[in-house]
């Protein structure tokens, strides 16, 4: 399964995809049931977990950057109490 397929939640490339393979789901209603749109659904699917990696990866880098900078405030707050 995969998840929505709304245009404002994926890139622009992304989208050139899922939208050829949507209208491959209406142009052809009886042999997608026999695989012929597959391969455009491969694509989708290898599309989806690139912006999921990139995603996971900027997460994380931002992630880094808040516990620094709370670390950062933690550090400032032990120095002024103790100069106090």
């Amino acid at each position: 399964m995969h998840p929505d397929l709304s245009a404002h939640l994926h890139t622009d490339e992304c989208n050139v995809i899922i939208k050829a393979y949507k209208s491959c789901q209406e142009q052809h209603l009886y042999l997608r049931f026999f695989g012929y749109c597959d391969p455009l659904f491969t694509d989708v699917q290898k599309c989806l977990r690139k912006e999921r990696i990139n995603r996971r990866i900027e997460n994380r880098e931002n992630n880094r950057m808040k516990m620094r900078a709370y670390r950062e405030k933690l550090a400032k707050e032990a120095e002024a109490q103790e100069k106090a």
